[in-house]
């Protein structure tokens, strides 16, 4: 069964925090000095958050599955989106090592397939992995994308000269 995933970079981990605790009704099931998780059941979520980066807002989106079948099946979903796709096998990224395949959507949003084989007690388990780069959660750069411009969630929401929010 797929869980839909969300990775949100803060930049106050103890208040963010509280406030999710308080938005899911539910205190976090893995909490470090950089990261926090929920897995919430309904709906289906696995939520996290990061303080790796001095940038905050979406880090990237994507779906856990339970089996490698189920990875195989959003691979092929990706394949027919027509856009790039980076394979990982064995990879230590936050506090897990995973299976996964990610992608870029045509917005400049990562997204991520992945498999969690077990956990690690490091974040992207850096001691042990140097060549990964924890700037950001786990996203490859090697990801190539043809669009260029990646546009902040907050301008596409409203007019700069007015100030009018468009979004829900």
């Amino acid at each position: 069964m797929k869980r839909m995933h969300v990775h949100i970079r803060v930049a106050d981990l103890a208040h963010n925090i509280r406030f999710y605790s308080a938005l899911f009704n539910a205190e976090p099931t893995v909490v470090k000095d950089d990261y926090a998780k929920w897995m919430i059941e309904d709906p289906r979520l696995n939520f996290a958050i990061s303080t790796r980066t001095d940038e905050v807002g979406v880090d990237h989106l994507g779906f856990q599955v339970d089996t490698e079948d189920e990875l195989h099946e959003m691979e092929s979903r990706l394949a027919r989106a027509e856009l790039p796709i980076a394979t990982e096998e064995g990879a230590a990224c936050c506090y897990a090592k995973s299976n996964k395949h990610w992608t870029i959507d045509p917005q400049g949003i990562a997204w991520e397939s992945y498999h969690t084989l077990h956990d690690i007690p490091t974040f992207n388990q850096k001691e042990e992995a140097p060549q990964q780069d924890a700037s950001a959660c786990c996203a490859p750069k090697a990801v190539p994308v043809t669009i260029s411009i990646k546009p902040k969630a907050a301008a596409s929401c409203g007019s700069p000269s007015t100030g009018e929010s468009k979004c829900c």
